[in-house]
């Protein structure tokens, strides 16, 4: 047996790389439906107009960044803690217990396979943003790709700590419903954050995906972020990876 195949941790990501594939509807979810709602609001002429509240942008320009962190959304809290769950309720993670993985192996796995379909619904909506309604590419895109990793971290780190806490199926759909509606709301999909006024505004960008939102925007300006954003979303995610590790059982 190679060095390769007797790593658990690779073992683990293999195995669960097939499984992954098996789910054609979590994948959907994830890298196609955020694309479709982007080109959904692209065909509202409205969006596509220049808009002086929004000082001269286009509310389009605004939706790239939130239908790229809605993939993020769909996968941490909708896709990834589901499949745990069954995973627990299945035994799955009991017979994984008695295998050299650790439970870091196949939260990393999921952390790793998910954010791979993240980054196939960015890349959409990246290149249909440039083709079909000439969204500008970010102007900084080294910032850009600092925030969108964060961003996904983060977010990964919620759906890690709902599959943590939640003993069932049934809690865990409950739960990442209300974390879905709040997360959807921070990150600018109802509202864009850009736009919220005040100390609602400030609030919204103290959480995770509204400093990643904010963040990102600026960064797609041409400008460097707000260190304060980045600050922010480094803050969420040590924090809630390290919950997720320190409560994640097997049954």
């Amino acid at each position: 047996m190679t060095a390769k195949t007797s790593n658990p941790a690779w073992a683990v990501l293999r195995t669960e790389f097939r499984l992954f594939l098996r789910e054609p509807g979590a994948l959907f979810w994830v890298m196609a439906f955020p694309p479709i709602l982007f080109v959904i609001l692209g065909l509202i002429p409205a969006f596509r107009e220049p808009a002086q509240e929004l000082g001269g942008a286009r509310v389009i320009d605004l939706y790239a960044p939130i239908a790229i962190l809605l993939s993020a959304i769909m996968a941490s809290v909708q896709a990834m803690p589901t499949v745990l769950s069954a995973y627990r309720e299945q035994r799955v993670l009991r017979r994984y217990a008695t295998t050299p993985a650790k439970s870091w192996h196949l939260l990393t796995a999921q952390f790793v396979l998910h954010a791979g379909a993240i980054a196939v619904g960015t890349a959409l909506v990246l290149v249909i943003g440039r083709l079909a309604f000439d969204v500008k590419l970010p102007g900084a895109l080294v910032p850009y790709l600092l925030l969108l990793v964060l961003a996904v971290c983060s977010a990964l780190t919620i759906g890690g700590l709902i599959s943590a806490l939640s003993r069932s199926s049934k809690a865990t759909a409950a739960v990442g419903s209300a974390v879905f509606i709040a997360l959807m709301f921070t990150s600018g999909v109802w509202f864009p954050v850009q736009t919220m006024p005040g100390i609602m505004g400030t609030i919204v960008e103290s959480t995770p995906l509204g400093a990643a939102a904010r963040g990102m925007d600026q960064a797609a300006l041409g400008d460097w972020p707000d260190l304060r954003l980045i600050l922010v979303l480094l803050a969420w995610t040590v924090g809630l990876g390290a919950l997720a590790t320190r409560y994640f059982k097997w049954q």
